[in-house]
């Protein structure tokens, strides 16, 4: 038995790859193939549009795929949504689409747009935004690169951004916030109630899980001499206990715990004022809680 599983095909597959690679699955895909390879025999991908993803997934041409919160919600997909990937092409930040126009517009809320014209890829969810909101607009369907399309061809747009470096080259403002959006792992609702597909499918959510945890995350060693062993627990953060474990010297003992890796720059110095020596800083590949 294979699990069908839909990869985002387009910016979000570099950074997919990676983290299926963090968690033991190694994908490589020739140039323009649609079908990847993978060292699991239990698995089948597939590389498709994120668009499109929930809409096959839905539909049980696959059994579960990898696409944002925002293409779920465009699509209306009726999956189930295994696990929140906080993941993005640059950063671990999540996606917000957003309605935007230039700079100096009139428009300063949704309310301003009665009756004018808007450009998307994401039409459902932006007719669906101004339904309730009691707005008229016209809505069309744009093939990308909508920021260059106002004051021209649309009053506004909506799209997603994750860094806004693109809005603030094309001098748009954003004017609103649609949704907010991270990779979903999603799956279809028969293939869920199969035993099999779906303890594969915990697996992998499991594992991608870890595999993100650990990226903001990094392993401390150090030795230290059991009279300075206080003054160096009194630097370490109190929300973990580190490991501590008898050396060969009995004077001496080992410390060991895992930090955010934002906070070892500062903690390095202080551990070794406070006597710790032998500190040795390491990536972790997953931290399952």
């Amino acid at each position: 038995m294979k699990l069908k599983i839909g990869l985002p095909k387009g910016s979000l597959q570099e950074a997919t790859f990676d983290l299926f690679k963090k968690a033991g699955f190694d994908f490589h895909v020739s140039t323009r193939s649609y079908e990847p390879t993978v060292d699991d025999p239990e698995l089948e991908p597939w590389l498709i549009r994120p668009q499109e993803i929930p809409r096959y997934v839905q539909d049980g041409i696959l059994d579960v795929g990898i696409s944002g919160k925002d293409w779920i919600e465009d699509n209306g997909a009726d999956v189930i949504e295994v696990a929140d990937l906080t993941y993005s092409k640059v950063t671990r930040n999540p996606v917000r689409v957003v309605l935007a126009v230039q700079e100096g517009s009139p428009i300063e809320s949704v309310k301003d747009l009665q009756g004018k014209r808007i450009a998307t890829e994401y039409v459902r969810l932006t007719e669906r935004y101004l339904q309730q909101h009691g707005v008229q607009a016209s809505v069309e369907f744009s093939w990308g690169a909508c920021e260059v399309k106002v004051p021209v061809l649309a009053d506004a747009i909506v799209v997603n951004t994750e860094t806004g470096s693109s809005l603030r080259a094309h001098n748009l403002r954003i004017v609103d916030t649609l949704l907010v959006s991270t990779p979903r792992l999603i799956a279809n609702k028969e293939a869920w109630q199969d035993a099999w597909k779906r303890e594969k499918t915990e697996n992998i959510a499991m594992l991608l899980t870890a595999a993100l945890n650990a990226g903001a995350l990094v392993g401390l060693k150090m030795n230290v001499e059991r009279a300075n062993l206080q003054a160096v627990l009194g630097v370490l953060p109190a929300l973990k206990n580190p490991t501590i474990s008898p050396l060969s010297d009995e004077n001496w003992v080992a410390v060991e715990t895992i930090l955010e890796q934002k906070q070892v720059r500062d903690l390095i110095p202080q551990l070794k004022r406070a006597g710790a020596q032998g500190l040795v800083e390491y990536p972790l590949n997953k931290v399952i809680y």
